[in-house]
């Protein structure tokens, strides 16, 4: 199952895959169910979806699979029943917000999550130039959506992106939510966005929108569904001066959080850079993550904070954001977090220019730019 958000080359992988296969010499058959004739196809009972999808080859791709009404337990009959066949399916969505998909596939599955380019793959199309500030800014200004990679022209780029969130919309959001609620629904994206990694609120947000709290959370709870929006929560253990149920919003794409906005201003020229900034280095962390790992920030009720707790083995290694450092200056919440968490791995910052390496309390803090730092976490996570 290729799952992820619109846009992000689960179609393009499908049909690279089924090329392939055929290739190979293996029988395969691609159904995309978006298609009125292919979904008509799939117009039968369960038993003759079975019967048909048993005998249709070696390997079947089913693109925007949830479209096939019981598909979980249809998949789950083929796979029980030991026949010969591998199916490729993909979706914008996760499993679990679709109500027909009910049975559990679980043991059955192999589940990929496919998303934008990471800064790396981006930096291929510049050749080996390699990261620069050129490449820099049109990444965080206009995102790394795969059909933008050869687009020429800002008004190109900014329609494909306005297309795409519209699609979103359209196509995934109106099946999901109350019509009458569309249009607070789309308030609720320009404030997320305007609040990118700033603790949130359901509370603030519910009067801000005119929902309740509890249809707030909801929504929230669909574009992370749909992975349109990643949650980042508080990472607290000891201490009672300590955020605990504290969370943060971020998008998938800063194209898409720019096309919300309205706002393709150059980096050098932002008012939000350091919230852009911040918001890259996020979305590049989330290529490391392995099953014993996750992502958090800390903050206390004094106000101090760390952008990015990861934690691996449960083990937090410590990572702050700075759009310019000329120092190896190290940021004063590294202190207080270490002092009562002295199991910490160690440290990075993360800027514009600056690097080297400082020692704090036997722990080593590394300074990198924003081009290389993700190589140098590889090593180390």
């Amino acid at each position: 199952m290729l799952l992820g958000a619109r846009q992000v080359g689960k179609t393009f992988l499908l049909e690279r895959l089924y090329k392939n296969t055929k290739s190979l010499g293996l029988k395969a058959v691609y159904y995309n169910l978006e298609l009125p004739e292919h979904l008509r196809l799939f117009n039968r009972s369960d038993a003759e979806i079975y019967d048909f999808l048993s005998s249709a080859g070696d390997v079947v791709f089913l693109d925007e699979f949830h479209y096939l009404k019981n598909a979980s337990r249809i998949f789950k009959m083929l796979f029980d029943g030991k026949k010969k066949v591998k199916i490729y399916a993909s979706g914008s969505s996760s499993l679990k917000i679709h109500k027909h998909l009910k049975e559990s596939m679980a043991g059955r599955r192999w589940v990929t999550q496919l998303m934008p380019f990471s800064y790396n793959e981006f930096l291929r199309k510049f050749g080996k130039g390699g990261p620069s500030k050129k490449a820099f800014n049109e990444y965080v200004v206009y995102g790394g959506l795969p059909g933008l990679l050869k687009m020429r022209g800002t008004d190109a780029k900014m329609r494909l992106l306005n297309e795409i969130l519209e699609t979103y919309i359209q196509k995934d959001i109106k099946s999901l939510i109350k019509e009458e609620n569309i249009r607070a629904f789309n308030s609720l994206l320009y404030l997320i966005a305007e609040n990118q990694g700033s603790l949130i609120s359901e509370n603030s947000l519910s009067r801000e929108v005119g929902l309740t709290a509890a249809t707030v959370n909801k929504h929230i709870s669909i574009l992370q569904n749909t992975y349109v929006c990643y949650l980042v929560y508080s990472y607290a253990k000891k201490l009672g001066n300590e955020l605990k149920k504290s969370k943060k919003v971020y998008f998938y794409d800063l194209g898409i959080r720019n096309i919300l906005l309205k706002d393709f201003t150059p980096y050098s020229k932002r008012k939000d850079k350091g919230v852009v900034a911040e918001t890259f280095v996020f979305l590049q962390l989330l290529s490391l993550l392995k099953p014993n790992m996750e992502i958090r920030f800390w903050r206390n009720k004094a106000g101090r904070e760390i952008d990015f707790v990861i934690l691996k083995n449960r083990r937090p290694f410590l990572l702050e954001v700075k759009t310019s450092l000329s120092s190896a200056e190290i940021p004063g919440a590294f202190h207080d977090f270490m002092k009562h968490y002295p199991e910490t791995i160690g440290g990075m910052v993360v800027s514009g220019e600056y690097e080297g390496i400082k020692v704090v309390n036997g722990k080593r803090i590394v300074f990198s730019t924003f081009g290389k730092f993700i190589d140098i976490l590889k090593k180390k996570l």
